[in-house]
């Protein structure tokens, strides 16, 4: 048994939240499972990273409030400016403010007379900053969701998704970052990847410019059918997806050369992805909500360094003007 629990520690970047002795007790319940799959995507990712950006090192920060959660964050390597793959475990009583977004989106709350929801809330995100503005970014978010009621009947959901936003379009790589993404659902049911694909797009739209964030790939909230078993395997496969969809780009990449004026170009889109972040971010927003929560934690999807310039309009027919196009008007890169 001590063996194993080596084994298991040398396979995470960090001990667990919940310690091992805690998850092996209760190994069989999905809050273990859950948290054991956003360990090992912590730390798949992270050595995935490592691998192709050897200078560069993880800061390791492992917080503790009444829960916990591991940042893992490295910044100004070679190839990434900031790489933040992020694990949390909390647990608590919903705040009223986060009750009524959950209440908005049709989840029936019934709290207790005092008002109270405990609430378990556990997930692994992360956000990939290049150097390079031909290698994209890319955000995946992957987390799990459990309310009791005042009857003690359990609400719970999964939500998360991967998506991709390059500074310049390069069809081949969308094309294969959809396609893994559409293997993974595809194991689970043929109607997943268009469904989740259009959520996507829908969610990643940043209104007051009229574009979607980036190309786009799979969204999805609120999953709660068919079987807890089915969707924590369908997670599963998201999860594993990651590194296979998100690498060989970064490697293909990675020591293409650029201009100036490139990236300027990648500056002004890193603008946009903050605007995105910290006005219509549901998970950001959440998180600025909860008293007492880890602004470092939360704001770490943000990027090193961003510009916004006035009335900036790229000259038509040129690479900045493909992309913007693209992010107007959604394509469909697997068919």
């Amino acid at each position: 048994e001590e063996e194993e629990e080596e084994q298991l520690r040398r396979r995470f970047m960090a001990p667990p939240v919940s310690g091992l002795r805690e998850l092996r007790r209760r190994r069989r319940e999905l809050r273990s499972r859950m948290e054991l799959l956003i360990m090992e995507t912590q730390a798949e990712v992270c050595r995935a990273l490592a691998a192709v950006d050897p200078g560069a090192a993880f800061a390791v920060d492992t917080w503790e409030r009444k829960e916990g959660g591991i940042s893992c964050v490295l910044q100004d390597g070679e190839v990434f400016e900031k790489a933040g793959v992020n694990v949390s475990v909390v647990f608590g009583q919903l705040s009223e403010e986060a009750a009524r977004q959950m209440r908005s989106r049709g989840k029936s709350l019934k709290a207790s007379e005092d008002g109270k929801l405990p609430f378990c809330a556990m997930g692994v995100s992360s956000v990939i900053h290049p150097k390079n503005p031909h290698v994209p970014t890319m955000h995946f978010n992957y987390r799990y969701f459990e309310i009791e009621e005042a009857d003690g009947t359990k609400q719970w959901w999964f939500g998360g998704g991967t998506d991709l936003t390059p500074t310049y379009l390069n069809e081949e790589d969308a094309v294969h970052f959809h396609k893994t993404l559409k293997e993974a659902c595809d194991k689970h049911d043929l109607k997943l990847y268009p469904k989740y694909k259009k959520w996507c797009d829908d969610y990643f739209f940043i209104k007051h410019r009229g574009e979607r964030r980036g190309i786009g790939g799979i969204f999805f909230d609120d999953v709660d059918s068919p079987s807890k078993e089915e969707v924590f395997q369908f997670v599963q496969s998201c999860a594993k997806a990651i590194v296979p969809c998100y690498i060989p780009i970064v490697k293909k990449h990675c020591h293409d050369s650029f201009t100036p004026e490139e990236k300027l170009w990648q500056q002004l889109r890193r603008g946009r992805y903050v605007e995105f972040n910290l006005v219509y971010d549901r998970g950001t927003k959440f998180g600025l909500l909860t008293p007492g929560s880890r602004i470092e934690s939360i704001l770490m999807s943000l990027p090193l360094t961003a510009r916004w310039e006035y009335m900036h309009t790229p000259p038509e027919s040129s690479r900045e003007a493909e992309i913007l196009e693209v992010l107007r008007n959604p394509k469909d890169w697997v068919h």
